[in-house]
């Protein structure tokens, strides 16, 4: 299970709105990759599959597949604003090292790992 902040949730529902696309809901994964060995994927979508698991906050759908969700589970995003506007965080407590710019992540499984590319 993820959870996503009530002022994050807002501002996704606004950049939904903006795409004019109802069938679109907000998809959140990782991939390979990034300076940890792992990066997070967030965008929209307009395609279940079957190994997708699917959840609503507050009338917003969002959908995880099924590979990302253990790297995933307990999850929380947010929406901090800043001097020059705001941005999505990210809190993974599954992360236990995370790269400077808060985009990639290792978990304690990987932590032998090298980390695939610089900072």
């Amino acid at each position: 299970m993820i959870t996503i902040s009530e002022l994050a949730n807002e501002k996704i529902k606004e950049m939904l709105e903006a795409e004019a696309a109802p069938e679109l809901f907000l998809r959140v994964g990782v991939k390979e990759g990034g300076c940890s060995g792992f990066s997070y994927n967030m965008g929209f979508d307009d395609a279940v599959a079957s190994t997708d698991q699917e959840m609503e906050f507050n009338g917003l759908k969002v959908v995880v597949d099924g590979d990302s969700m253990k790297y995933l589970n307990g999850l929380e995003i947010d929406w901090k604003e800043a001097g020059m506007g705001g941005g999505f965080t990210i809190t993974n407590p599954n992360a236990t090292a995370t790269c400077g710019c808060g985009s990639s992540f290792r978990t304690a499984t990987e932590a032998g790992n090298p980390a695939a590319e610089p900072c």
